[in-house]
């Protein structure tokens, strides 16, 4: 059969499009079909390593797992990740290609489109159905010239969209109607239908706001989908921030600085009920003398997250709870900013290619470099008192980093590389553990060891986040089944069929 190529795009941003696109994939994979996720172009800080040794958003990693499939780069040929308010890192097939401006990435863009027509491509030649997600909204009337994330790649294809709008947010027949009239004719026409996402309450009460919305556009409501209460999905980027009161057994503290990446290194900590996880922002107090562990997480731009926080007066908050023996677990850019040094000699992270002095708890320095370490990794951990367990998880980095072995012990060993000592070490004093990697808290048997070095001692039951997410995913797609309406979806496919 020819591939069937069908988009969901939103009315805004976390209108439920990644969430409606895994639902999608799960529910045609139960039907027999070959299906795969594709979004041409996204713009996330949390990003993914896949098989073909490139990146993509976390997001379609989630999606690509939704449909039976490891990801590969072609299901997100084109990733921005923001290293400043004006600029960010342009990655195409995996790879960085640039860091452009935003002026200079509308330049680009045609050259970016060619990367995504191509990967789209060799998607339509191995799938049945290919399920593309969009960015943003398609109303962005400033961003529609040379669109290549929205209806500029619909376009492009020729393919039927469906828009999801979050009744949630209030509003909802005013976000789907404003948007179908902020597009051209062409575009209105490939609009197959509308998905109310996030509904809440008696659903008799929405009868006649359906009713009217389909007498004035002329478009199916295709699906009312419930609110859905304890999801475990990977964010496509936006943090939650929020504070938690639970009786738990382990306080865990968190500062979300400015560019804080791969943020869902955190879920598996924030499933677990005995953790006690808060995430603080830029406007509430770094003040916590009871935290049991303080988490810095990666960043896109180190050395600017570092200034913010000392700005913020996390590094006096560090110091205080290091000196009454409280534990530090740093991922990544976190394990950067407390190293001696930072150098940025080629402007990787920052045009100004500035360097500057750690926070000075781990005898290590750091050099930016072009080359961008992007791995999956394996391994074990051994720390204290623990026997050793499996663990895994993926590098993703610019820097490299110079370490003072006798200073350190190594508690993580890396199955592909016995000389990886960014795999996971021991501070000195057992305060602080270090690693590069990513997702390293996602099996049950690493997350249990980080939280008992991180108490003491203490034992905790064991969650398997893994296997939350993968019911998370099921829970979607039975949702999505159960409230589709199949029947006029595949009538408004044969009819757009029809035109072409």
């Amino acid at each position: 059969m020819n591939c069937l190529t069908i988009m969901v795009q939103g009315t805004t941003s976390d209108a439920g499009k990644s969430t409606l696109v895994c639902a999608l994939g799960r529910a045609f994979k139960r039907q027999g079909l070959k299906v795969a996720p594709f979004k041409p172009q996204n713009m996330a800080l949390n990003s993914a390593v896949t098989i073909d040794g490139g990146e993509i958003g976390r997001a379609q990693a989630l999606q690509a797992q939704a449909c039976g499939l490891e990801p590969v780069c072609d299901f997100n040929p084109v990733l921005l990740k923001p290293s400043s308010d004006i600029g960010c890192q342009v990655i195409i097939n995996g790879k960085v290609a640039a860091q452009l401006d935003a002026k200079n990435y509308h330049d680009y863009k045609p050259t970016a489109m060619k990367a995504v027509l191509a990967a789209h491509q060799r998607l339509a030649q191995k799938y049945d159905v290919v399920v593309v997600e969009g960015a943003g909204s398609p109303a962005e009337i400033n961003l529609r010239d040379r669109d290549i994330a929205n209806m500029g790649f619909a376009e492009e294809v020729d393919c039927p969209v469906i828009i999801v709008a979050d009744i949630d947010r209030g509003g909802v027949f005013a976000h789907l109607t404003g948007t179908l009239d902020c597009l051209s004719q062409s575009e209105q026409d490939r609009v197959i239908g509308f998905v109310i996402n996030k509904f809440r309450g008696d659903r008799s009460l929405l009868t006649s706001g359906n009713e009217w919305l389909e007498q004035k556009t002329g478009k199916p409501v295709l699906a009312v989908l419930p609110y859905l209460q304890g999801l475990y999905l990977d964010s496509e980027d936006s943090v939650a921030v929020e504070q938690h009161t639970t009786d738990t057994k382990l306080k865990i503290v968190v500062p979300v600085y400015p560019r804080i990446s791969n943020h869902n290194d955190l879920d598996a900590m924030r499933a677990h009920p005995q953790l006690d996880v808060e995430l603080v922002g830029p406007q509430l107090s770094p003040n916590h003398p009871s935290a049991d562990l303080i988490v810095l997480m990666g960043s896109k731009n180190t050395q600017a997250d570092l200034t913010w926080f000392k700005a913020q007066g996390w590094d006096k908050t560090l110091a205080k709870h290091l000196r009454y023996g409280g534990k530090v677990l740093a991922i990544c850019g976190g394990m950067q900013m407390l190293g001696e040094f930072i150098a940025d000699p080629d402007g990787i992270e920052s045009l100004q290619k500035e360097s500057c002095d750690g926070l000075g708890y781990l005898p290590l320095t750091t050099t930016m470099t072009n080359s961008k370490e992007l791995t999956l990794k394996q391994g074990v951990i051994e720390l204290p008192q623990q026997s050793a367990v499996p663990i895994n998880g993926y590098e993703i980095h610019a820097g490299d980093s110079q370490y003072q072995l006798n200073e350190i012990t190594r508690v993580v060993a890396d199955n592909s590389d016995n000389d990886n000592i960014g795999a996971g070490f021991l501070s000195s004093d057992q305060q602080i553990f270090a690693s590069y990697w990513h997702g390293l808290m996602d099996t049950p048997q690493a997350l249990n060891a980080i939280i008992t070095w991180a108490s003491n001692g203490d034992s905790f039951e064991e969650v398997n986040y893994e296997a939350l997410r993968e019911q998370s995913i099921d829970a979607l797609a039975d949702s999505l089944v159960e409230e589709f309406d199949w029947e006029r979806y595949q009538n408004e496919i044969q009819m757009f069929t029809r035109k072409r």
